[in-house]
């Protein structure tokens, strides 16, 4: 109603206002032109909570007026009622009203008044909370739909991170108006990481101990642990209460109360959001509810996240194998082609530091003394160490604990590290590295490291990727060990078979009975060549206290013949000593003779093995090595092989010299019996037979004449006495001719010749006389083939030559007989073999069938050569 007339007024005097201010929904109140009011209905007493006798006479301003807004209120009353303001009338206006008990609230009040006087001023209120409270609920509901909406945005645009995090705790803070919201991660250790934050003034102070990336671990009853637990919503009240890091350090930053909801990834709890109000403040109940549609929006933007990332890992993955296929195929293509082991080693470092993006690839060897070795290194930002530098394995570093437990290491952080490793890493800047074993054929062979000097750690994945290539290089040393091995394995062989037909040839001397000092000097000379030493040489231990040089193979003062004393500190007395092989490394201290014709050989170093013949130290073979050519390993068992010859040579000269020794006794024994009984028949039977065959001719020659019978029968007597002498005096001739005796070889052959039935050309070139052994030995061969030639030849001469060369005594005889003589048939040469033979000499029969027959005899003349 706009005016209120006076019949109007009178009207509710009477009761007819009164029955319309009874039903009327709305509060209505009148008031006079001072402002007392003057009626107030019931719905006016429901909604201000006074009785209508408690307000009658007093003030609007007192009694439904807000006393911060009382003076604008008496103002604009005056005002309205001095102008009557009619713009006011019939409009809603929105005011702010008072209840009794002192509480605020929103109402919309509509004006009238009267008509006349006096003025009555009539108003209709209608309570707004309700309809404020559904309009601020629609206005929150547009502001969060709108900050989902913006946050939306950010996920599809913008991938997970510290942005995408904060920027969804500032929305968060915005629509639900808390001081604070962080988003936090879980770790694998339980920790919470703080990923984004929105902290506001009143919470400032807060960012330096929930700010992102600081960690807090999850107490009993923190927001963390509960989450963590449940994986539901969480509320903390009162952080005062919570004992642990996490109270302290909410109290801290002023948080008074929390609550949080999971952030769940593809089924799995991934995180938490989480609100906070500050000190003396409470969250809204049902405050962690309104996180979820957050929480969705964030869960996705982390999912798409983390498949994009997976993505872009799946296809840097990708592209990472292929490029470590293709370098693996590179140095496997390598390794085929049976490349040394440095190019493939340096190979596999190359390809190894450019596939996994480091500053250096090293590979080290481990030793059997505990150390190990750089084989080989891929290019470096830095002054590489030089190959074959040696490292200790001690100290805490990757290499020794590789050596160690046979495990992959790392270390980001050397400065804790010990040892020359890390002395070597410190030195050339390295900040992070990888070791990864290397086996071959189930041993620990050594280690591959990769390297940096960034202030940024390998990769996580670099164990990983390392190991394809330590596999790799694992079976490219296996390759190389086997192809070496095979190669050592032939190498031996060849050594063998050299060695096994040096042997042979030795061998061969022995069995043909070659002389001592042929066989010393062939074995030096092999022993040499088979083992390759630059000197080898065969002594013979004397009994005077030296040792004569027998054979020598390589340029020294140990010429054949010498004669060096026994050092005890020497090769020669410490063999004799201990009967065993023995090495001397240092002749620096030796005195002269040997140490000095040691010195100029330039010999470093000498290993003499002993030779044992029947049982005792005969001598001992040496060889001695230079500075260009040391002695090789394993050379005192192949000296050994030799020795064993050796002694079998000197063991079967020893056992012929003693059976020509004994040959030669009992030809000279079977001799000087020749001449004893050729003497005794030429001084005894022969004189006497002589004297009497001369008795008989005297005898003959007395007889008278007449008895010309009995002169007869003497002189028979006389001429079978005659030639019963020079029967006597061939058979003496026959065991030993005493011209031969007397005379010597050349008037014996004189007189074979003289007496041969087949005609003899004597060629004597040596008058001289020679040995009787030598002598008669050469008389009975010559006298042998001549009874030959005329018995079996049919020759029609003979041609016999006899000369003196080369300190032996040479005889040849020659027929032109029918030839085809075989000595071994029985020709009586035999015998004179074995007594040529005896003397050390030969005997050599040519007889082709119808070319005739050819003798060649050789004695040596020596001073033995009698045999007594």
């Amino acid at each position: 109603m706009d005016l209120l007339t006076n019949a109007h007024a009178a009207d509710a005097a009477s009761g007819g206002f009164g029955a319309y201010l009874e039903a009327a929904l709305d509060a209505v109140v009148v008031a006079d032109a001072s402002g007392c009011v003057v009626e107030f209905n019931p719905a006016a007493e429901r909604m201000f909570g006074y009785r209508r006798e408690e307000v009658l006479g007093r003030t609007l301003a007192e009694l439904i007026v807000p006393p911060s807004l009382r003076e604008r209120h008496t103002r604009a009353f005056a005002r309205f009622i001095e102008t009557g303001e009619a713009r006011l009338l019939g409009r809603r206006i929105e005011l702010t009203g008072m209840r009794a008990d002192g509480s605020e609230f929103p109402v919309e009040l509509a004006l009238s008044r009267t008509e006349g006087e006096p003025m009555v001023i009539c108003g209709a209120i209608r309570d707004l909370s309700d309809a404020k409270s559904a309009a601020d609920d629609l206005r929150k509901l547009a502001d969060e739909q709108a900050a989902l909406r913006r946050v939306a945005t950010l996920v599809a645009q913008a991938p997970a991170s510290e942005e995408l995090f904060s920027a969804v705790a500032h929305e968060v803070a915005t629509v639900l108006n808390v001081p604070g919201v962080i988003v936090t991660r879980y770790e694998a250790d339980g920790m919470a990481v703080v990923f984004g934050d929105a902290f506001e003034s009143e919470l400032s102070g807060a960012e330096a101990f929930f700010g992102v990336g600081s960690r807090a671990p999850a107490d009993p009853g923190s927001l963390a642990a509960q989450v963590l637990e449940t994986h539901g919503t969480a509320r903390v009240d009162d952080f005062s209460t919570l004992v642990g890091t996490v109270g302290d350090l909410a109290c801290a930053a002023g948080f008074r109360s929390g609550c949080a909801a999971p952030i769940v990834v593809n089924g799995e709890l991934w995180g938490k959001l989480c609100v906070f109000s500050g000190t003396g403040t409470v969250l809204p109940a049902r405050t962690e509810e309104r996180l979820y549609d957050f929480i969705e929006l964030v869960a996705t933007a982390i999912s798409n996240y983390e498949a994009r990332a997976e993505l872009a890992a799946s296809k840097a993955r990708a592209l990472e194998l292929a490029n470590e296929q293709a370098a693996l195929r590179r140095v496997a293509t390598l390794a085929a082609r049976e490349s040394s082991p440095v190019e493939v080693l340096e190979a596999v470092a190359g390809e190894a530091a450019r596939v996994l993006e480091v500053d250096a690839i090293g590979m080290l060897r481990f030793e059997p003394d505990e150390t190990a070795t750089i084989v080989a290194q891929s290019e470096t930002p830095w002054d590489p160490p030089p190959l074959g530098i040696r490292f200790a394995l001690e100290g805490e570093n990757i290499v020794a604990s590789v050596h160690r437990t046979g495990h992959a290491a790392r270390m980001d952080d050397w400065e804790s590290a010990t040892g020359s490793v890390a002395a070597m890493a410190t030195g050339l800047g390295i900040r992070s590295a990888v070791a990864s074993p290397i086996v071959v054929e189930g041993q620990l062979w050594g280690t591959m490291v990769a390297a940096t000097n960034r202030s940024k750690p390998l990769p996580a994945d670099t164990e990983a990727r390392i190991v394809h290539f330590t596999e790799l290089l694992a079976t490219a040393i296996a390759n190389a060990d086997s192809r070496a091995e095979l190669a050592a394995s032939e190498a031996r062989a060849r050594e063998l078979a050299h060695e096994q037909a040096a042997l042979r040839r030795v061998a061969t001397l022995v069995a043909r009975g070659a002389s001592p000092d042929a066989v010393f000097t062939a074995v030096a000379e092999e022993v040499a060549g088979v083992i390759n030493t630059p000197i080898v040489a065969v002594f013979r231990y004397e009994s005077d206290g030296t040792c004569t040089t027998l054979g020598v193979a390589g340029e020294s003062s140990f010429t054949v013949g010498n004669r060096w004393p026994i050092e005890e500190d020497g090769l020669s007395g410490m063999i004799l000593t201990s009967g065993r092989p023995a090495r001397k490394d240092d002749y620096s201290t030796m005195e002269r003779p040997v140490g000095e014709a040691v010195w100029e050989a330039v010999i470093i170093a000498t290993v003499g093995v002993p030779i044992v013949v029947d049982g005792s130290i005969w001598g001992f073979m040496v060889a001695g090595g230079r500075p260009d050519r040391p002695i090789p390993t394993g050379t005192e068992e192949r000296l050994a092989r030799f020795t064993e010859l050796v002694a079998t040579a000197v063991s079967n000269a020893n056992m012929r010299g003693e059976l020509v020794a004994s040959r030669a006794r009992v030809i000279a024994a079977g001799d000087d019996a020749r001449r004893r009984i050729e003497r005794d028949l030429h001084d005894g039977a022969q004189q006497q037979l002589v004297t009497l065959a001369l008795a008989m001719r005297s005898t003959e020659g007395r007889i008278r004449m007449g008895q010309e019978q009995l002169k007869a029968e003497v002189g028979g007597f006389a001429d079978r006495l005659t030639g019963v002498v020079e029967e006597l005096r061939e058979m003496s001739r026959g065991i030993h001719p005493a011209i031969l005796s007397e005379g010597g070889l050349s008037p014996a052959l004189e007189a074979l010749a003289l007496r041969s039935a087949v005609p003899v050309k004597l060629d004597v070139r040596h008058e001289q006389r020679l040995p009787d052994a030598v002598e008669v030995a050469a008389y009975y061969v010559a006298s042998e083939a001549l009874t030959n030639v005329a018995k079996h030849a049919d020759a029609s001469r003979v041609e016999l030559d006899l000369h003196l060369d080369d300190a032996s005594l040479r005889l040849s005889i020659c027929d032109d007989g029918r030839g085809g003589a075989d000595p071994s048939r029985g020709s009586g040469l035999i015998g004179l073999k074995d007594r040529v033979e005896a003397l050390g000499g030969t005997i050599d029969v040519e007889s082709p069938h119808g070319a005739g027959t050819r003798l060649r005899v050789a004695i040596p003349v020596v001073a033995d050569s009698a045999a007594g």
